[in-house]
């Protein structure tokens, strides 16, 4: 036997005594329980992290070009691969925001990485 609520006529199972979606009294006599509802919010994202993962995704992804610059002909345009760790760990975040700066930093790495590799080539 169910429990059907009188305020939202939701069916709670027979041993409840308020009511599972609104916290209506199902029982005669019971008086409303103060009830409180959290509203689930996505965490907040700490700025400084995200800034210094900009930091370091532009550090290593755009070190190749700094460092074929520097000493010409060199293969440290492999150093520029290291860029992609953090845009690819930002883009499985559960988070949204952090999704997009994982996009934003991945756009980046692939630009120092393919402007790495022009210059050496070239």
């Amino acid at each position: 036997m169910t429990r059907i609520c009188s305020n939202c006529e939701y069916e709670n199972k027979d041993e409840y005594d308020y009511c599972a979606k609104c916290g209506n009294p199902l029982v005669e006599g019971l008086k409303p329980k103060q009830i409180y509802v959290y509203n689930a919010q996505q965490p907040r994202i700490n700025k400084k992290a995200v800034i210094i993962s900009y930091i370091i995704t532009i550090f290593l992804s755009w070190g190749g070009v700094i460092a074929n610059l520097l000493a010409k002909n060199n293969f440290m345009t492999t150093f520029a691969f290291f860029g992609f760790f953090m845009p690819f760990y930002l883009i499985q975040a559960p988070v949204k925001e952090l999704r997009i700066h994982g996009f934003i930093q991945l756009a980046i790495s692939a630009l120092g990485v393919g402007l790495s590799f022009y210059i050496m080539l070239h």
